[in-house]
């Protein structure tokens, strides 16, 4: 097969896929460019809603939070407690996260000076909440997702199929350059070109990994490939009659495990065999909930695993790097502001794609119809 051959095979795939899924694309693209700054919008909104919190000297216990927030739901046994954020900062809430049986999240509020509850609310029905929704599912729940994730991967194909096809192959300076004083149809080509050859690279980023985390398969191809031993999950002994530890004892073992790290949440067993998990942010980690834990027995604290972000195994790091990569976190601020266009190229893209194939399927042909009638005329 000849190199013209295979470039018009790649030119029919790269159209067909941005014209079957660029409507879909764009929604998911839109949704990600609104929820690049999620956290920042949420904590606004919390504040906002719930108060301003004045700093003082000490802030509870996440243990006497614990008591507050299974003292509050007791008789909500359709509701299990499965996280607790720690303050972030010193004007931030203690932030309980319960799950009901068909997965709906409530998050609690506590004051962390006073304890006292500041208010609930149901995750799903938040702004941000169907925002993510949309984004992850569609609002369509399994079904969704998959669909979601089958249009990452086509977008992956989309951006491999685009990078073939970009002219600054053959002459660098042409593929990012744009002529918009140029007839509208050489503007709109090169306006495809350069948005397409500019987040390329970061929508193909987004679409693996968002595809990778819908149909989590992507943990035991990554540890094979890697030649890395996949870890074992922590298991807790039931030990029968004995409740498990103190949750300031657990605390209190985690971080000498991790002397340096700061305890950013807490993972509560589902099941009695489940360990408990705290997660940990040690001070070179750049990402905002850390990336190191600490599992434990949930009876007698023993130190059933310890995560350094920094000695993990490479399979586990690369899994790490997704949520940077996905969210556009790994350079700071400026590359999230960077992922707000990211998330606003399907738009572009799918635009002027559309644009190109006019002019080159139907401008043309009644052009050329036109000539054929006058030239019968005369």
């Amino acid at each position: 097969m000849n190199r013209k051959k295979l470039r018009s095979i790649v030119f029919y795939l790269h159209g067909s896929i941005g014209f079957f899924v660029g409507l879909l694309l764009i929604v998911i693209g839109l949704t990600g460019s609104l929820l690049v700054f999620e956290q920042d919008f949420d904590r606004f909104m919390i504040t906002r809603n719930y108060g301003i919190i004045t700093p003082q000297q000490k802030q509870l216990s996440p243990e006497s939070v614990l008591k507050t927030i299974e003292a509050h739901y007791a008789t909500r046994e359709d509701l299990h407690l499965f996280r607790i954020y720690v303050p972030d900062s010193p004007s931030s809430p203690y932030i309980g996260q319960l799950s009901s049986a068909n997965n709906v999240r409530t998050e609690i509020f506590i004051h962390p000076y006073t304890g006292k509850i500041m208010g609930e609310r149901v995750w799903d029905h938040t702004l941000i909440g169907m925002i993510l929704n949309l984004h992850d599912s569609l609002m369509s729940g399994e079904t969704g997702t998959a669909i979601v994730g089958i249009a990452a991967f086509l977008m992956c194909l989309l951006c491999i199929s685009g990078l073939i096809l970009w002219p600054g192959w053959r002459k660098l300076i042409a593929g990012f350059k744009i002529k918009l004083n140029a007839h509208r149809q050489r503007a709109n080509f090169d306006i495809h070109k350069v948005a397409g050859i500019i987040t390329g690279v970061f929508l193909f980023f987004t679409g693996f990994t968002g595809f990778c985390w819908n149909f989590n398969v992507t943990e035991p191809i990554v540890y094979a490939v890697t030649f890395t031993k996949q870890p074992s999950e922590p298991v807790s002994k039931l030990i029968q009659g004995k409740s498990p530890l103190g949750l300031t004892e657990q605390l209190q073992i985690a971080h000498a495990a991790l002397p340096t790290a700061v305890i950013k949440s807490i993972y509560f067993p589902t099941k009695s065999v489940d360990a408990l998990q705290i997660r940990m942010k040690l001070p070179p980690e750049r990402v905002e909930y850390g990336n190191s834990n600490v599992y434990l027995d949930s009876y007698t604290g023993e130190v059933l695993r310890v995560d350094n972000a920094f000695k993990i195994p490479l399979g586990s790091r690369i899994l790490n790097s997704f949520v940077p990569l996905h969210y556009g976190t790994f350079g700071g601020l400026p590359t999230r502001i960077l992922y707000v266009f990211v998330g606003l190229a399907p738009l572009i893209l799918f635009v002027t794609g559309l644009m190109m194939y006019w002019y080159r399927y139907w401008t043309k042909p009644r052009i050329s119809q036109r000539s054929i009638e006058l030239s019968h005329k005369l």
